[in-house]
Order: C-alpha cells, then sequence, then structure tokens
C-alpha cells in the first residue's frame, strides 16, 4: 500500500470522531456582539482541547473587545513542525451566523441531527466543516508517524462573519510575522458540491443607497407634486443601462461580467391616494477586478443626476459598502497547483481556478501579498435554516487535506 494510500485509508476511518467534534461545536454557539452573542472563546477553549490532543504548539491571539464579557475575541494557530517544504496553513472561523427564525428548523439548531449522510445544525458547514476535515487530515499524518514536507498550521479566527477586524484582520495587522509570501494559504469555507473550484478571486462590491426627494400630494392632484416612487422607479430601471457602461468580461468568473442590481426598496406612504414625497432603494454591485469601484459610483450618480433634473425632484446617493477587490491569486501559484494536484489524487476531478461573486476572508490575505485559496467540498447551505453538510465531504477533504499537507498527490 503506497503512503497516499495509507493516508487516505486512515482519514477515512475518523467518521465518528468527526461527528462527535461536529456535535460539540454545534452545541456551543459562538455569536458575536453583532449578533447578540457574547464572542466565540468557549468554543475557542473547546478547539484548543481538541488541538492539544494532538500535540499541536498552539498559540493564542487576543483581539481587544470591550463589547463581550471576557473583554477579548480569541484567535489561535495550532502548528506541526515538518520538512524544509514551505508552511501549509488551513484557516478557519470559529464564529457562526444566529440561526434566525426558529420555526424555519426541523430540528433544533443547536444540536447535530443526523440524516443519513447529512448532518443539520447551525455552522456545521461554515465553518465546522473545514475546521473538521483540515483537523482531521493533519491527525491521518500524526497517527501514521508520518512527517509533512513542510510546517502544516491550522488557524482559528474570531469575527469572520461580521467583518474580520478581531479576526484574520487582527492578526494581519498586529501579528504580520506569522505568515510569509511562500506560504501555503488555503480557505476552506466556500466551494462547489463536486469540490472542483479553487476560488483565486473575488469581485468588487459596491452597495449603494438611493434617497428620492419629491413633493407629497393627493393623487387626485398630480401635477401639484412631484412623485418620488415614480422618478425611483425610472432610476431603478436605469441601473441596467450603469451597468451596460461597463461591458467588460472575465471568464474567470460566472456570471462572466460586472452585475449591477436594484436589490431592497424602504416602505413608501401607506395608503393608495398619496403621491410619495420621498422614496428609497438600494443597489448592489459586483464589479470584476479591473474596474474601478470609484468608477462605477460616479457614473450611477452621474445617471440618476440626470432622471432627477428631468423630473424635478432631489436625488442622494450613498455608499453604504464599498470594497475594491485585491489583484488575484495567480492560478499557477504553488497553493492552487498543490490542491489541485490533491483534489485529483482523492476525487479524479479536474479542479479548475475561478472567481465568485461574493466575499472571503482570503481578499484579507490577497491585500497584503499572500497567495490565498478557497476551497472546500460545499453544499449551498450556508446561512440557511437546517444547514448542513455531508459526512462523505468531510471525509473526503480530510483526505485531500492529508495529501496536501505531505505532498503526496503526485
Amino acid at each position: 500500500m503506497s503512503l497516499a494510500e495509507k493516508l487516505t485509508k486512515q482519514a477515512a476511518s475518523y467518521s465518528g470522531q468527526m461527528l462527535e467534534m461536529q456535535k460539540q461545536f454545534t452545541g456551543t454557539p459562538a455569536l458575536g456582539p453583532q449578533n447578540q452573542g457574547q464572542g466565540e472563546l468557549d468554543k475557542a477553549l473547546l478547539a484548543e482541547k481538541w488541538l492539544t490532543e494532538l500535540g499541536l504548539e498552539i498559540t493564542r491571539y487576543d483581539a481587544p473587545d470591550s463589547r463581550v464579557e471576557c473583554g477579548f475575541r480569541p484567535n489561535l494557530t495550532a502548528c506541526l513542525s515538518g520538512g524544509d517544504g514551505p508552511t501549509i496553513w488551513v484557516l478557519s472561523h470559529l464564529d457562526v451566523v444566529p440561526t434566525g427564525p426558529l420555526d424555519l428548523w426541523e430540528s433544533d439548531p443547536w444540536q447535530v441531527r443526523v440524516d443519513g449522510d447529512k448532518l443539520y445544525g447551525r455552522g456545521v458547514l461554515d465553518d465546522q466543516a473545514g475546521i473538521v476535515s483540515s483537523y482531521f487530515g493533519l491527525k491521518a499524518l500524526i497517527d501514521l508517524g508520518i512527517k509533512p514536507a513542510g510546517k502544516v498550521g491550522l488557524i482559528l479566527v474570531s469575527d469572520e462573519e461580521t467583518g474580520s477586524e478581531y479576526g484574520l484582520g487582527y492578526l494581519l495587522e498586529n501579528h504580520a510575522e506569522i505568515f510569509s509570501a511562500d506560504d501555503l494559504i488555503v480557505v476552506p469555507d466556500s466551494g462547489e458540491a463536486d469540490g472542483g473550484l479553487i476560488e483565486i478571486s473575488e469581485k468588487s462590491i459596491l452597495w449603494l443607497k438611493v434617497d428620492v426627494y419629491g413633493t407629497q400630494i393627493h393623487a387626485s392632484t398630480p401635477e401639484k407634486g412631484k412623485n418620488a416612487l415614480y422618478a425611483s422607479a425610472r432610476m431603478i430601471r436605469a441601473t441596467y443601462e450603469v451597468r451596460d457602461q461597463f461591458p467588460q468580461k472575465d471568464d474567470l468568473f460566472s456570471p462572466p461580467g460586472s452585475t449591477m442590481e436594484p436589490t431592497k426598496k424602504e416602505a413608501g406612504v401607506p395608503n393608495v391616494n398619496t403621491v410619495p414625497g420621498q422614496d428609497t432603494f438600494y443597489v448592489d454591485c459586483r464589479i470584476l477586478p479591473g474596474i474601478k469601484v470609484d468608477e462605477v459610483e460616479k457614473a450611477f450618480r452621474v445617471k440618476f443626476q440626470a432622471i432627477a433634473e428631468e423630473e424635478g425632484v432631489r436625488v442622494e446617493v450613498e455608499r453604504v459598502q464599498g470594497y475594491q477587490s485585491p489583484p488575484a491569486t495567480s492560478a499557477d501559484a504553488p497553493v492552487v497547483t498543490a490542491l489541485a494536484k490533491a483534489i485529483k489524487a482523492v476525487t479524479g476531478l479536474e479542479a479548475r481556478a475561478g472567481g465568485i461573486g461574493g466575499g472571503s476572508v482570503a481578499a484579507l490575505f490577497r491585500e497584503k501579498g499572500l497567495p490565498a485559496a478557497v476551497w472546500a467540498t460545499f453544499q449551498d447551505t450556508a446561512h440557511t435554516p437546517n444547514e448542513f453538510c455531508l459526512m462523505s465531504d468531510l471525509v473526503q477533504d480530510a483526505k485531500i487535506f492529508a495529501l496536501l499537507f505531505t505532498a503526496q498527490a503526485d
């Protein structure tokens, strides 16, 4: 039996322990203060117990935060020394999102429910699946007495779901010496159901709030007022006209172009027989990395102002959120090629490098010039009621991590 076969067989033997870890983590809610929680300390202490059992070198980096009772948000690294190869980091996050309405769940979201291959519960996928699969991939090496190709480090961070200021952002700002440009960094926090997508780039994000002010009047005499809703509707329709000013395409992404969509609309007048004097709507833009966010915002301001002048109303455009995505991780970066080899060795798939329209914490690495890849075998249930992961995916990803850590995928 080859070393790779021994590793994958060993990783496959941990399903019972994987379930137990999922049960313990799910039963320890980790909600940040912005989500009416007390942070991640209890879950971090639980994780430390599991990591200590592997004999890893554990270091805590606590980010001060007066909003939680303990006064800080925990982040930790757990490392195993290895050969002369590059350091491999796998970053997962401890925090989860709130459950939402409990009546939408078919079972207690804070207790794992097993239904065949599916494990249900808040956080089982996002991001406990990443913690579990990387942990047991590393455990396979340790239990077999195999030295990794280079140092392997598991990173567990706080605050990923609410901005990362007290998580990875804190580490990069205050402990940048942890990382180097030669490191291989994997973030198992997104992916596709077949495990074949390695995410290397993200679109920029721009959210706009648009307030339109007219003159409220009785609907029987509209000529005496200025209909803010009508002007707003024209602006909403013009959103696609602005989008078409930026026709660039990049096949790295699906869809390959920038998207600009009117989304949320705030309530207007409550009655039918009043011409509204104010209306508010929002636009969500996901912009290809080569296009400047400021240019898109300017185009919206120019278009909406022109409509406002035609309709005799006033418009205010506010940037609610704006983020210019950093340069992509190269499709030929060592982390991408090493991951692709490990994926093919376990699944037979030819993994593809691609981009996404959403955001991930990997962008913070890329901003610092640290190539990072986002990858996991990922069901599309994150943040939903009845969130679930597949036990078979946990086992498969643990096998892939085991091969990645030992460079045994060739």
